[in-house]
């Protein structure tokens, strides 16, 4: 009995160190029954092999079935968002297999294989999803590189076998911003624009360079074409309307900001952004209506809290001086509801920027706000603040 175990136990390890030879027909059989995860297997033993790791034939093998077990993974994620891909580098290596393959060998064909010219064409999508799966993650070197790839694939065939409707130029621009590669990004944003792109945030982040470059006939022309593709777009009109508020032509602006849509005072970001320019314009009183609507739908937000300690600390110190004047004026009767509306929004400034210092602690705007509140109110924490602006200066 014993002979037996030992020649049982010779013939199994026998069996599993054949098994373990890179074989590419292996691979095949595998591909070819669409178990790319054991395609993949075998097909990365192949490059354990010094002869195998050089031949055309080896590389388009690995491309295609890359390629087709990425496919299955993001399917499966499409059809359940738990899913989780096990071989997120898949549509990469697959990039890479395909380009070897063509370096080797320009013809390189392989039985009901993708040769490198059919394969790549198709591939952007999934180096788009991975791309974007590495923005998220905030892994920026990785997306643009993964983003680079995608875009080489996308623009191989015009048009496209599926257009992204410049998304794949819009999220690579967004990591070369991310890498402070601004003119690189501003070339991909314009590249997103002529692939007839609908997102706003591609028009919005353009309108953001030229701004920093000064350039206010781009800007608007900018602010054009993105109203031309998105007529009656909220975003854009209040970009339209900052430009004439930051040009001085305050009319303009306010002419343009009472054309939004109704609509577009329900989502926070607009709500944010038109109350910015009624501060702008010193109109604290229509900033706050509509601070206080987007703190009614997001209490945690440090700009809403930020913006609405600063438009009731406004709204108070203007009812204060006029309460004052009346009081010169010896009008004391009309004074005191004014002190009181003065004493009431001042108090609400100091509770909205003690909120915020909840998220920011540090920040010598709103200490320094609280300062010159908590010194008006007498208050005991006047001292206390005092000494916190002190240390923070004290370790910049």
């Amino acid at each position: 009995m014993k002979h037996v175990g030992i020649t049982f136990f010779m013939m199994a390890l026998m069996l599993t160190s054949f098994a373990q030879k890179p074989s590419l027909s292996r691979a095949y059989n595998y591909y070819y029954d669409r178990d790319f995860v054991k395609a993949k297997e075998a097909i990365d033993l192949c490059f354990d092999d010094e002869k195998l790791q050089n031949k055309a034939t080896t590389w388009i093998y690995k491309a295609n079935i890359y390629h087709l077990l990425a496919n299955q993974e993001y399917g499966e994620r499409q059809k359940n968002e738990a899913y989780q891909i096990s071989f997120p580098n898949s549509p990469l290596e697959a990039f890479d297999a395909y380009i070897k393959a063509k370096e080797l060998n320009k013809n390189v064909v392989a039985t009901d294989m993708m040769s490198p010219d059919e394969g790549l064409p198709q591939l952007y999508t999934l180096l788009f999803i991975y791309g974007v799966d590495e923005i998220i993650a905030e892994r920026y070197d990785a997306a643009s590189n993964i983003l680079e790839k995608g875009i080489a694939c996308y623009e191989m065939k015009s048009p496209p076998p599926y257009s992204l409707h410049g998304e794949i130029y819009y999220y690579y621009a967004y990591t070369l911003e991310m890498k402070g590669e601004l003119d690189k990004a501003r070339v991909n944003y314009e590249k997103a624009i002529k692939d007839s792109s609908n997102n706003v945030n591609v028009y919005l982040r353009l309108i953001e360079n030229y701004k920093n470059e000064n350039q206010p006939g781009k800007i608007l022309e900018i602010i054009q074409m993105g109203k031309n593709i998105m007529p009656g777009n909220p975003d854009l009109i209040v970009a339209e309307a900052d430009y004439y508020f930051r040009n001085n032509d305050k009319a303009t602006g306010n002419r343009i900001l009472s054309s939004l849509p109704v609509e577009s005072f329900n989502d926070i970001n607009t709500i944010v952004n038109i109350a910015n320019l009624y501060i702008l314009d010193s109109n604290y009183l229509e900033a706050e209506k509509l601070l206080r609507k987007s703190y009614r739908l997001n209490p945690d937000n440090f700009v809403i809290l930020y913006n609405l300690g600063v438009c009731c600390y406004y709204i108070s110190q203007d009812y204060f001086l006029t309460a004052n004047e009346l009081d010169v004026k010896g009008r004391k009767a009309d004074a005191q509801p004014l002190k009181e509306k003065s004493d009431t929004y001042l108090l609400e400034a100091r509770d909205f920027f003690e909120k915020a210092l909840n998220f920011q602690p540090e920040d010598l705007s709103v200490l320094n706000i609280l300062k010159a509140i908590y010194a008006r109110l007498d208050s005991p924490k006047y001292d206390e603040i005092i000494k916190k602006i002190e240390n923070i200066k004290a370790t910049e």
